[in-house]
């Protein structure tokens, strides 16, 4: 073969296999450079339709098991994690009888948290609600009805403000009946839920009637106990009625551990029972009754031990706590009224929002709440003496009143919950008919102040 020929066949071949080269490398470089394309447009597709990983770490305690250990529930609490370092819980001694003490509770309390750290954060203002009702069924025809409606209205309530609930329809001790029935229960919630700061009793025929309003916690920070009352009423007049025990909100510490223990001995549990009964009877000349009961204890309480008790229990008068239903129901149609015209004038107190950030406009509608004055909603309506139960009410009411004041005091409650579902109830003593809400109601005015 000619050289040059060879010579230029292998020149050829060369440029030929370095133009290739080159052109393989450019296209491979095009190639890659578009599936790193195509990569970033679909990793930023994923993340757009898809919620954000959490790679903050959860506290768990060193001796649990990290395998067994799940993240985080949607609550910021470790729902599923109970290390296996002993608690009080691991006392044979410790029990939930009413008729047994529990001593130390700040410090078992506080070294359960300790190996809990998730339930730290906002402990001191967890709340668990506890309430309940007889083991039977109900003697009035319309009772069983009530009592689930009142229930249902405390869960509602609940369920805005992030309180947890307790129901129960047990005697949990077969002397404890009546009024008298709600201690076991209270001392059980307390020793059951070491991560509230408190425990909340309501009674079954109360019900949250302003479903907006939170309790004013920092006010009683200095205080492990709250109830409606009236100083003068305790230390100058004695009355039985100077405080309503059915609603009482009370701190889960030792300080009341030892109070419901010294409250529930002058109840049916003490071998003084009777003796307790003509005590308070001499004390209490406004009491209608001879046996002991829980009201009239804890106002002896306060008026004989008054440097052990006075500084602890606030006596709460400034809000409706709980509120005699017989003053009250009254109000609501020019209550509603009234907080309809404060919506006209303002746009953002009408504005459809998701029920879980209810407790944002309930702040803002505070600013405007001033001028209402004494227009402001009942927080509790206490059907006291209306027994929906028994039926057995107070014959100083006509039975139709009491029933269908509470339907209501419930629709009432109930058209501030159903809102937020698009509807109400246009009659408040028609429990069975909603109508929709439209959109922007009610209809502003043309002196709207606020967007």
């Amino acid at each position: 073969m000619n050289p040059d020929l060879s010579h230029f066949q292998s020149s050829a071949m060369a440029k030929l296999r370095s133009r290739s080269f080159w052109s393989h490398l450019s296209d491979a470089f095009l190639f890659f450079a578009a599936a790193f394309l195509a990569l970033v447009l679909v990793w930023s597709f994923w993340s757009y339709f898809t919620p954000t990983p959490n790679f903050l770490p959860t506290f768990t305690h060193p001796s649990s098991n990290s395998k067994n250990n799940p993240v985080e529930s949607g609550f910021g609490v470790n729902l599923k994690s109970d290390p296996k370092d002993p608690t009080f819980y691991d006392d044979p001694e410790m029990s939930y009888s009413i008729e047994k003490p529990v001593k130390d509770w700040d410090g078992k309390r506080k070294e359960w948290l300790k190996h809990h750290p998730s339930f730290t954060a906002g402990a001191r203002e967890r709340i668990v609600l506890a309430t309940g009702s007889q083991p039977k069924p109900c003697k009035n025809p319309v009772g069983d009805h009530l009592l689930l409606r009142l229930f249902k209205n405390k869960v509602d309530y609940c369920r805005i403000h992030g309180c947890d609930v307790f129901y129960n329809n047990l005697l949990l001790h077969p002397k404890m009946k009546s009024f008298w029935a709600k201690f076991p229960i209270v001392k059980a919630a307390m020793l059951a839920h070491p991560e509230a700061e408190w425990i909340w009793w309501v009674d079954s025929d109360a019900l949250f009637t302003d479903m907006e309003f939170k309790l004013p916690l920092e006010r009683y920070k200095n205080h492990n106990m709250v109830v409606n009352g009236w100083p003068e009423l305790i230390y100058n007049k004695r009355s039985w009625t100077s405080l309503n025990a059915g609603v009482f909100l009370v701190r889960n510490c030792q300080w009341s551990m030892d109070l419901i223990s010294t409250w529930s001995n002058m109840g049916p549990i003490s071998e003084d029972y009777e003796k307790w009964g003509q005590i308070q009877r001499s004390m209490f000349k406004d009491k209608l009754f001879p046996e002991s009961d829980d009201q009239s204890a804890l106002i002896y309480l306060l008026y004989k031990e008054k440097e052990k008790y006075y500084d602890h229990i606030y006596l709460e008068k400034e809000f409706y706590f709980q509120g005699y239903w017989v003053d009250l129901i009254g109000v609501y149609d020019n209550t509603t009224e009234r907080y309809l015209q404060m919506e006209r004038k303002v746009a953002r107190l009408r504005r459809r929002h998701a029920e879980k950030v209810s407790e944002q406009y309930a702040a803002f509608r505070e600013e405007f709440l001033k001028e209402t004055g004494k227009w402001k909603r009942p927080f509790i309506t206490h059907f006291t003496g209306c027994e929906p139960c028994s039926g057995n009410h107070n014959q100083k009411y006509d039975g139709e009143t009491c029933w269908e004041g509470m339907v209501k005091a419930l629709n009432f409650a109930d058209n501030q919950i159903l809102r937020n579902y698009g509807f109400l109830h246009s009659d408040l003593l028609d429990s069975s008919t909603v109508t929709e809400v439209p959109f922007d109601y009610p209809n502003p005015t043309d002196g709207e102040r606020f967007s």
